[in-house]
C-alpha cells in the first residue's frame, strides 16, 4: 500500500512549512453570474455575447451556462477573449452547446483534467500573467436566429 500527497498535503508537511499560492489553498471563491436577453441578431454565426471579465490571475473551477431554445440548429462555444476582444481561444471550455438546454457544467467539457487549478492565463496560452482581465464568452457556431436567455454562473478562485 502506497499514500501519495498532493503538492497541497507536500507543501504542508515540509520543514520549513511550504506556502501554497492561495488560489490553489484557502483562497477566496467569487462569482459571476447574469443572465444575457438575446434577440434574433445576437444569435447568428459568429456571434459572440461575452459573458464576464475574470482576473488573469484567477484559478477558474466552474463554468456553467444555459439557454432557451434559440431557434434553427443553434450551437455555441465557451472560450476566452481579450480586454479588447481579440480572441484566445474560441472554444477551449466547451465546443458546439447545442440551445435550449438547462444551465449545465462546461467547465471541463473541452479541457482535461490536468488543468485543474491553472490560472487563467495559462489556459489562455499566455506564459506569463499579463494582468488586467480575460472575458469568457460563448460564440455561436451554428446560427440560431431566435430571441430568448442566456443564463451563466461562474466560479473563480483569486486571493
Amino acid at each position: 500500500m502506497t499514500t501519495k500527497n498532493s503538492t497541497l498535503v507536500a507543501n504542508y508537511e515540509a520543514i520549513p512549512v511550504v506556502m501554497n499560492d492561495a488560489a490553489l489553498y484557502s483562497g477566496v471563491i467569487r462569482i459571476a453570474q447574469g443572465n444575457v436577453a438575446l434577440a434574433t441578431t445576437d444569435t447568428g454565426n459568429a456571434d459572440i455575447v461575452m459573458l464576464a471579465p475574470i482576473p488573469s490571475q484567477a484559478v477558474v473551477t466552474s463554468i456553467k451556462v444555459g439557454s432557451d431554445g434559440l431557434g434553427g440548429s443553434c450551437t455555441y462555444d465557451i472560450g476566452i477573449y481579450t480586454e479588447k476582444a481579440a480572441i484566445k481561444d474560441i472554444d477551449i471550455f466547451a465546443t458546439s452547446v447545442a440551445d435550449g438546454a438547462a444551465i449545465a457544467e462546461l467547465r471541463y467539457e473541452a479541457l482535461g483534467l490536468e488543468t485543474t487549478g491553472q490560472k487563467i492565463h495559462t489556459i489562455a496560452g499566455d506564459t506569463a500573467d499579463p494582468g488586467g482581465f480575460y472575458y469568457i464568452a460563448a460564440t455561436f457556431d451554428a446560427a440560431g436566429g431566435g430571441a430568448g436567455d442566456m443564463a451563466f454562473l461562474i466560479e473563480y478562485v483569486v486571493n
